[in-house]
């Protein structure tokens, strides 16, 4: 190996683990924040009903999310990460009865309620692999909860002035137990850059939340589907 190459290495693996994570992730987050229904959706080319499809499929994924996280909250290394201002389902169970009335869970339940195909795959590897393994948890929950608390507040403006919903549908995108996103995510970056994995636990997380953004970008690709399928028939 020559010294530009050894030098390399040992700069690459030299970096914090929330550095790598940013590194590793940046062409699939790309691709997944350039699929063609959340262009739309944000360049205000769609309508509010796409908006509440992307929230009723968030809800199948928190689910299945945050009842793996409950599995580990006294575990040494993931159980830190754990907090309970992240959470995600109550909130979004408020946007359901808001967009879809007090009896969501049944029209949840008899598929009146649209989830695709790609939700439910997301969900299912959540509920498989959460059990058996903390680096695919970590590496999930970096990538959702880092990323809501880093374009919710955005992602909700956006909205509400593209299709008029009101805040009280909009409860996903609010944190109101974090008043400033900012330190709390430098203090998680700290975290994760502090805590005690070893190498291959590392390299693990970060395929992990490569592979998290490509759930992500099935479920896009699958909600853009549908809405072709539907404006066809």
């Amino acid at each position: 190996m020559s010294a530009v190459a050894v030098e390399f290495v040992v700069r690459e693996t030299s970096l914090a683990l929330s550095e790598e994570l940013r590194s590793h992730t940046a062409a699939a987050h790309t691709a997944a924040e350039d699929s063609s229904f959340v262009a739309e959706l944000m360049g205000g080319s769609l309508d509010a009903a796409a908006l509440v499809s992307l929230l009723d499929q968030s809800l199948v994924i928190y689910r299945a999310l945050e009842t793996a996280l409950a599995l580990h909250v006294n575990h040494p290394q993931l159980g830190a990460f754990i907090d309970p201002k992240l959470a995600r389902v109550r909130a979004l169970e408020a946007d359901m009865a808001y967009h879809h009335g007090e009896n969501w869970e049944a029209k949840l339940a008899d598929g009146s309620i649209a989830i695709m195909p790609a939700t439910v795959a997301y969900a299912e590897a959540l509920a498989t692999l959460g059990v058996e393994s903390i680096e695919f948890l970590l590496a999930h929950h970096y990538v959702r909860y880092m990323g809501d608390l880093s374009g919710g507040l955005i992602i909700s403006r956006m909205v509400q002035r593209h299709y008029g919903i009101a805040d009280e549908g909009l409860n996903f995108y609010t944190f109101d137990a974090i008043a400033k996103p900012k330190p709390y995510k430098d203090a998680y970056r700290e975290l994760l850059d502090t805590s005690d994995f070893s190498r291959s636990q590392k390299d693990a997380i970060l395929n992990f939340a490569a592979e998290s953004f490509e759930l992500n970008r099935a479920v896009f690709v699958d909600l853009a589907a549908a809405r072709a399928e539907n404006s066809a028939a």
